[in-house]
């Protein structure tokens, strides 16, 4: 089993060692594998459909740690999810709804006990790391949780007309899925209407396109180049079939 650590926290910055050193305390040994710590920055709605993607990837028993968590320290819940064999730790804001609504089976847990000492602005370190490490080592369910029949909040699983993250090489990730589209689609983005490649080297240098990425969704490109620079991209930008 690992713990995958899912988060807005930056991966240059101190949040991230934080969270390890409390997943170390409670779960020696466990590898903590960073699945992403650059999630679009207090979104959990675009957040969730690209950890959908994501986990959709990764082995039945596992843990991800999901924290995108713009209502920290309110009365948000957090909450515990199995999801088709796979277990999330986080906050109960939809983070984890896309998965859940697109998966078999399914069952949640609410956090009802928090550790003393808890810091308001930092339950990622604070209450969900331990209950990720208390999972990874066998202690779970425990008397932290009490089980509930739904999330808080769910999103659903419907696929999202938009870009939900800008990678470093300014590709841009929409939330559609690819699987199944005709490959002579045309694809509207920001006023510009791309057509497809198989792969980067299809189009000529400089050329925006669209193509099914590696993990199945929707992906905005310019061969060797920045589709969020040529085209003027960001989370939230919409996108449409022509």
């Amino acid at each position: 089993m690992a713990i995958f650590l899912f988060s807005d926290f930056g991966a240059s910055d101190l949040y991230v060692g934080q969270v390890e050193a409390v997943l170390d305390r409670y779960a020696p040994g466990v590898r903590v594998i960073h699945l992403l710590n650059e999630a679009p920055r207090f979104d959990p709605r675009a957040s969730a459909h690209l950890l959908a993607a994501l986990a959709a990837g990764l082995g039945r028993g596992h843990v991800v740690l999901g924290v995108v968590d713009p209502g920290v320290g309110t009365d948000r819940a957090g909450v515990v999810a199995r999801i088709d064999g796979r277990w999330f730790v986080g906050p109960d804001n939809g983070l984890f709804s896309v998965a859940a609504a697109r998966a078999a089976a399914r069952g949640y847990w609410r956090i009802v006990r928090t550790p003393p000492g808890v810091a308001a602005t930092f339950h990622g370190r604070d209450v969900f790391a331990p209950l990720a490490a208390a999972i990874a080592a066998g202690d779970f369910p425990n008397e932290n949780v009490a089980p509930v029949s739904a999330l808080a909040v769910e999103f659903g699983g419907e696929e999202r007309a938009e870009v939900i993250y800008v990678d470093h090489y300014g590709n841009a990730w929409t939330g559609l899925r690819g699987k199944g589209r005709a490959r002579d689609r045309l694809l509207v983005v920001a006023g510009h209407t791309l057509a497809h490649a198989h792969v980067f080297g299809e189009a000529p240098a400089g050329t925006a396109f669209w193509y099914e990425n590696s993990s199945g969704l929707v992906e905005v490109a310019v061969n060797r180049g920045s589709a969020a620079s040529v085209l003027g991209l960001a989370v939230g930008t919409p996108v449409a079939w022509a």
